[in-house]
C-alpha cells in the first residue's frame, strides 16, 4: 500500500513527536484496527492519522498544503524584483555598461549558488546542510512556519518531510526543483528587461581593466560567446573587443556595441535562464520516477514495535484447520519389553483437600507422587517417568474441573513415556459428559477398580527411580 505524502508526513511526524515520550494511542490503536483489514503499514497511517488530528499535525499539514502556493509565489515576487534591481544597476543612468562587470553582477551568485547544488548531489543524502541556504529550503522552512503558527510544530514538520526526501533520494531534487524555478522566473524578468532597455535606448557597452592585458578580454570574450553562438547569437571580434567606443559612432562602432549587447544577452541566456530552466524540468521528472519512495521506513525499530503491537491484537487465522484432536492410539505408549513393570500413580492439580494416596485398589508396590500446575514440578516429573519407564500409569484429576489445553499436553507427555495410562476423577462418583467427551478426543480410558491393573498386580513389584517427590 502506497501512502499519500501527506499521510507519510503526518506519520513521521508523529514518530518524532514520540521520540519525547509516547502519546496515549489506546484509542487510536483500537480504531486502526476495526476500521482498517489491511496491511500493517495502513493501520499505522491510520493510527498516526488520529493522534496527528488530536495534537493538530493533520491541520498544520493541510495549512502547508494551502499556504505553500502562495509562499512561492511571494518568493518569487522578491527575487524577481531583486532581478529587476540587478538590471537596472547594470545598465545604470549613465547608459555606460562595463560588460564583465555586469556579467559577474548577473551570474555570479546564480553560478555559486548552483556549484554548492551540485555539490550536494554527490554528498551524502543525509546532509541537508548543503540546500539549507537554498530558496527550496526557505520555502520549506516558511511554509511549515505559517502553517503552524507561534504554537505549531514547525521544526517537526519540516524535520518529517526532509527525512522522508532523503530517504527516498529526493531532497536535492525536490528542494532543486523550487531553487531552479524561482532563478528561471528571475532569468526571464532579467532578458526581459535587458532586451527592452537595449532595444530603445542607447547603451555604450565596453570594458575596463588596469592591471590586465587586453588580450585576456579578447579571449575571455571569444570563450564566453562559444555556446551562445551556437544559438545564434554573436560574438565581438577581438577588433571590436580592442576598440574604444567613439564619441561620434559610425556604422561600425554601432555594429560593434550591437555585438556586444548580443553578446551579453546570449551570456545570461546559455549559462543563466537555460541551465535552471533545464534543472527545473530534470528535478520535475526524478521527483514523478521517485515519488512513489516517500513512504515511512517500516524497518525503524518504532514501526516494528508498532506492527507487534497490531499482529498481538490480531485476531488468529486458521491457516491449516485441524480436522479433530488426536484419537487414542495417535499417541503410542511403550513397548511391554521396553517397560519395567512398575504401577505409578500421578496426582495432577489436585485441591488441597484431596486425599493422597488416594483410597484405589492398587498394590502396595504402586508409586504415588503428585504434581501442581507449575512448570518445574512437571519437568521433575516427566524427567522422572522417563528414567522408569512405567508399564502402567494412573492419573488422578479432580472432576469438579474442567479439562483444557494443558492437562491434555500432559496426558499425551505421560503417555509416551509409560506403556499404558488410565484416568480415575476424583470427587466426582460418575464421569461427567464434559470429562467423557474430552477422554475420547485425547485417548484416554477411565480407570475402573475391576478393571486389569488389579488383576496384574502379582507383576506391579518394581517402583522405579523418581525424580518427583512422592
Amino acid at each position: 500500500m502506497n501512502t499519500t505524502l501527506a499521510d507519510a508526513v503526518v506519520t513521521e511526524s508523529v514518530r518524532w513527536v514520540e521520540t519525547t515520550g509516547p502519546l496515549d494511542d489506546s484509542e487510536a490503536v483500537r480504531t486502526a484496527m476495526s476500521s482498517v483489514h489491511d496491511t500493517g503499514a495502513a493501520r499505522i497511517t491510520e493510527r498516526a492519522r488520529i493522534l496527528g488530528r488530536r495534537i493538530g499535525l493533520e491541520a498544520e499539514v493541510e495549512r502547508m498544503r494551502a499556504s505553500a502556493p502562495w509562499i512561492l509565489l511571494a518568493i518569487v515576487a522578491v527575487v524577481v524584483l531583486a532581478g529587476l534591481g540587478v538590471a537596472g544597476n547594470v545598465i545604470g543612468g549613465d547608459r555606460k555598461i562595463n560588460v564583465m562587470v555586469a556579467l559577474v553582477s548577473l551570474l555570479g551568485l546564480h553560478l555559486l549558488t548552483l556549484l554548492v547544488w551540485l555539490i550536494g548531489l554527490v554528498l551524502p543524502f543525509g546532509s541537508f546542510g548543503s540546500f539549507s541556504a537554498s530558496f527550496g529550503s526557505i520555502w520549506l522552512a516558511l511554509t511549515a512556519h505559517v502553517a503552524g503558527g507561534k504554537r505549531g510544530q514547525a521544526p517537526v514538520l519540516v524535520r518529517a518531510t526532509t527525512g522522508l526526501l532523503t530517504r527516498a533520494r529526493l531532497l536535492p531534487w525536490a528542494l532543486g526543483f523550487v531553487s531552479h524555478t524561482i532563478w528561471t522566473l528571475s532569468f526571464a524578468v532579467i532578458v526581459a528587461a535587458l532586451l527592452f532597455s537595449l532595444a530603445f535606448r542607447n547603451y555604450t557597452l565596453s570594458w575596463e581593466t588596469t592591471i590586465l592585458e587586453p588580450g585576456f578580454f579578447v579571449r575571455s570574450v571569444q570563450w564566453l560567446g562559444a555556446l551562445p553562438s551556437w544559438l545564434g547569437f554573436p560574438v565581438p571580434d577581438a577588433q571590436t573587443v580592442l576598440s574604444s567606443p567613439s564619441a561620434a559612432p559610425d556604422t561600425a562602432s554601432l555594429a560593434g556595441q550591437r555585438a556586444w549587447a548580443l553578446w551579453l544577452t546570449g551570456c545570461v541566456v546559455v549559462y543563466g535562464l537555460l541551465p535552471r530552466l533545464l534543472l527545473a524540468l530534470l528535478s520535475a521528472a526524478v521527483w514523478q520516477a521517485r515519488k512513489s519512495a516517500l513512504q515511512p521506513d517500516l524497518r525503524n525499530a518504532y514501526y516494528l514495535k508498532l506492527l507487534a503491537r497490531f499482529d498481538a491484537l490480531q485476531a488468529p487465522r486458521v491457516v491449516d484447520a485441524d480436522g479433530g484432536r488426536m484419537r487414542q492410539g495417535a499417541v503410542p505408549g511403550l513397548a511391554a519389553s521396553d517397560t519395567s513393570k512398575a504401577l505409578w500413580i500421578i496426582g495432577f492439580e489436585l485441591p488441597d483437600e484431596a486425599p493422597w494416596p488416594p483410597a484405589l485398589a492398587v498394590p502396595a508396590a504402586a508409586h504415588h507422587v503428585q504434581v501442581d500446575g507449575s512448570a518445574a514440578q512437571r519437568g521433575e516429573l516427566l524427567a522422572a517417568l522417563t528414567g522408569a519407564r512405567p508399564a502402567r500409569v494412573i492419573l488422578v484429576c479432580n472432576g469438579a474441573s474442567s479439562p483444557d489445553r494443558g492437562a491434555e499436553r500432559f496426558v499425551r507427555e505421560v503417555q509416551s513415556r509409560c506403556g499404558e495410562c488410565r484416568l480415575w476423577l476424583w470427587g466426582v462418583s460418575a464421569t461427567p459428559a464434559r470429562w467423557r467427551d474430552w477422554m475420547v478426543e485425547v485417548g484416554i480410558a477411565p480407570w475402573q477398580e475391576d478393571g486389569v491393573l488389579k488383576d496384574d498386580s502379582a507383576a506391579l513389584t518394581g517402583r522405579g527411580e523418581a525424580g518427583v517427590r512422592s
